[in-house]
């Protein structure tokens, strides 16, 4: 039985909607990530599904609680870490911990090793008496993590966790997400990092509040509309402006100094659904079209395609990355 679940939901900002009509089921024990472009709707999203925002229309549940109704009852339940997550600069690690658990109405009896355990869980035991404001990136994340699990939650809600993290810490928080996952916490979290959306057990892909795209990495993936062509050339950006000129069928990716190139089709409805054009003969206009416009062509070949290329061919750009 699906520990989030939403039928329709959705949420108007004026003649805006943020989220149009989103259905989904987060199963118990899984990594579930909401991927999309800046102005998506995954931030809106996440603040519906945590009772912080009243939906338009539609309704959602979260570990037995329907958000709209039963908020305060939901707030029992879940962990939320957003964007800005609130730690106190002039408070200790401990001592927000310890103000976090105060919120929560974490009982005295074992709240000190509660503590005592998530110090250790995010390898802030040596920094327990430093102040929140002295900490790193990294650190001050792994603290509101730490802060966000202290009452013990079921759900645990991450918007963006690691934006503006360096690349080690992003692994080390990824690690202890792992190990939350081991102990039986369904995590739903939110990322601009497509490696990141790699990690999880299924994906969500949002675009203008609407679901695009649902499924594993490898079942997303596969929605690609033909087989994906990698181009290299010693003017990776002329070819891709001349591509995106001469080939208006086609959807043209620059990737550092290669252009990705399929055609423009949208998603597949399925994947049995046949694609109109064969590689070779994509292949063959791409060359034409390169040798008409004096670019030299190094290699070409078909190669599998990542979430990267699937958002450049649904939407025309990937998310942007902070």
């Amino acid at each position: 039985m699906a520990i989030i679940r939403t039928q329709g939901l959705r949420r108007d900002f004026g003649r805006h909607a943020a989220v149009a009509g989103l259905d989904l089921a987060v199963q118990p024990g899984e990594i579930f990530g909401l991927v999309g472009p800046d102005g998506a709707g995954k931030t809106t999203t996440m603040r519906m599904l945590t009772g912080i925002l009243p939906p338009t229309a539609g309704s959602a549940e979260v570990a037995g609680c329907d958000v709209g109704r039963d908020a305060e009852r939901l707030k029992e339940q879940i962990g939320y870490m957003s964007q800005r997550f609130g730690l106190y600069p002039d408070l200790t690690v401990a001592e927000n911990l310890d103000f976090y658990a105060d919120i929560y109405s974490v009982p005295a009896r074992g709240r000190a090793e509660r503590t005592e355990q998530l110090l250790g869980f995010s390898n802030l035991t040596p920094f327990r008496q430093r102040l929140a404001g002295n900490l790193s990136g990294g650190m001050k994340q792994k603290l509101g993590l730490a802060c966000a699990l202290i009452h013990t939650p079921r759900v645990l809600f991450l918007d963006e966790p690691t934006n503006g993290v360096d690349p080690v810490s992003r692994r080390d928080f990824w690690r202890i997400l792992y190990q939350l996952l081991r102990e039986g916490v369904t995590i739903f979290v939110s990322t601009a990092y497509l490696d990141e959306a790699e990690r999880c057990n299924r994906l969500a892909l949002l675009h203008e509040g609407r679901l695009i795209a649902l499924g594993t990495p490898d079942e997303i993936k596969a929605l690609m509309p033909g087989d994906l062509l990698e181009l290299r050339t010693a003017e990776p950006r002329r070819a891709a402006a001349l591509l995106r000129a001469q080939l208006p069928d086609a959807s043209v990716g620059l990737f550092g100094d290669r252009v990705h190139v399929t055609r423009r089709a949208g998603l597949r409805p399925a994947l049995s659904t046949p694609h109109p054009e064969s590689t070779a003969s994509l292949g063959a206009r791409i060359r034409d079209a390169l040798a008409a416009g004096g670019i030299e062509v190094a290699s070409l070949r078909p190669i599998e395609p990542s979430l990267e290329d699937v958002f450049v061919a649904a939407i025309g750009q990937p998310p942007t990355v902070p």
